[in-house]
């Protein structure tokens, strides 16, 4: 949305869905991002009063779509029968893609450039190329220009296992290209500076699992529709949760990223992950005119910069601007969603928000904000138990956020994420009384 808070017409969330999160398995998994975001969009459409060629048009958020998927919102809108005449585009916004749609389309309704639209995230982390080395490709180049038999012969007598060499994308993705660090690296960097050890990071990550097993077993997730894969497979809850997991268990696994003196480890990082989450926005009038149930409300977002190295901190500078911004104190807040992209990312936010020195000379807020109480973050769990399909988990982080504000008969609520690049987003959101 604009900077601003004074939107020219209130933004609403009538509905919202996604697909269950499955795990990489280290193979391509059953469904291409654009299955994902169908799966998630199609059971939302289907129970509205109106037919998906009325929506003004469709934003998805996506960091890596197929070849065969290209400005992957367009061809998700024609698969949801939409239609040939709305419009459809992708946005990338790295980890916060999902969140940069729904804003996207909160702004073009707040405007009055749209009534309804269909927004989210999708991510098939497994489907993420392996590469060719570029030595290799110029290899290839000269191959094929070579003709002769003695030309090739000699084309391949020049091989070397150099040119064998694979670039796994996702890997090279998720490493920032500036500063040289991945993004468990600047997990690191951030667990240092704020002495985060790790035996807390380890209770976090359990917490996360703890906490998503309950919302299980006690149906607060109903945001999830069922997929089923092409062998007519059922799959219908994020399979990434660990119910036997224990602080010895996690005590047992070797640093991922710092060898072999890190903190970070595969427990207590988000896991790669494949998934969609969906979300239907909609003006008064729209709401109105079709009898729409409603969810909540899009009050504002902010986007923040920052160190790239330093990333882990970028909901720290988003949210504390729009709390400025709406001339808020974080008591006000109900709940609170922050993507656990790392254990030690969301602890070292949790000090940052207290630390006077770091938000007045790093954030910009004269005042100390009110803590960010556990029982009120991440209720249901984050992405260390749920996982983090990196264009889904903004959209996922706000429907759950609605879905949790509504159960719990509270007001408001703000979701955030940290940004690979060193970026922050944030959005507050209000639940329809």
């Amino acid at each position: 949305m604009s900077k601003k808070s004074t939107a020219a017409r209130a933004v609403y969330v009538v509905d919202g869905s996604r697909t269950p999160f499955l795990k990489a398995l280290g193979k391509p998994g059953d469904f291409r991002a654009s299955d994902l975001a169908v799966g998630a969009g199609r059971p939302l459409l289907l129970r509205q009063p109106f037919g998906p060629e009325q929506l003004d048009e469709v934003i998805l958020g996506c960091i890596a779509p197929g070849v065969d998927e290209a400005n992957i919102a367009r061809i998700v809108a024609l698969r949801l029968g939409c239609g040939d005449k709305v419009p459809a585009w992708t946005v990338q916004r790295n980890c916060a893609s999902g969140m940069q749609a729904v804003d996207s389309a909160a702004l073009d309704i707040s405007t009055g450039r749209a009534n309804l639209v269909l927004a989210g995230g999708t991510e098939a982390m497994s489907h993420h190329p392996i590469l060719l080395n570029q030595r290799m490709v110029a290899w290839l180049a000269d191959w094929n220009r070579a003709k002769s038999f003695t030309a090739r012969g000699r084309q391949l007598a020049a091989l070397r296992p150099h040119h064998f060499q694979l670039i796994i994308a996702l890997m090279r993705g998720l490493t920032d290209p500036l500063v040289g660090l991945s993004m468990g690296q600047t997990a690191e960097k951030l667990a240092w500076r704020f002495n985060i050890d790790r035996e807390s990071m380890d209770r976090f990550a359990l917490r996360s699992h703890q906490r998503l097993a309950d919302a299980q077993d006690n149906g607060r997730l109903d945001e999830i529709e069922p997929i089923y894969n092409q062998a007519g497979q059922l799959f219908e809850s994020d399979d990434g949760l660990r119910r036997e997991g224990t602080l010895e268990k996690m005590a047992k696994l070797k640093p991922a990223f710092d060898r072999p003196v890190g903190r970070v480890t595969a427990g207590n990082s988000a896991q790669i992950t494949d998934g969609a989450a969906m979300l239907l926005l909609a003006s008064e009038e729209a709401v109105e005119r079709h009898g729409l149930p409603v969810l909540g409300k899009v009050i504002d977002s902010h986007w923040s910069a920052l160190d790239p190295s330093q990333m882990g901190l970028g909901p720290v500078h988003a949210m504390g601007q729009l709390l400025k911004r709406q001339k808020m104190q974080g008591e006000e807040i109900d709940y609170w969603e922050i993507n656990e992209a790392f254990a030690t990312q969301v602890l070292a936010c949790q000090a940052a928000w207290q630390d006077k020195d770091y938000m007045q000379q790093e954030v910009g807020l004269d005042a100390l904000p009110s803590p960010i109480p556990d029982d009120r973050l991440n209720v249901d769990g984050g992405a260390v138990g749920i996982g983090h399909p990196v264009g889904a988990s903004g959209a996922r982080l706000i429907l759950h956020l609605l879905k949790t504000l509504q159960q719990n008969n509270a007001k408001r609520g703000i979701a955030s994420l940290c940004i690979g690049g060193g970026q922050g987003g944030a959005m507050l959101l209000e639940a329809q009384s």
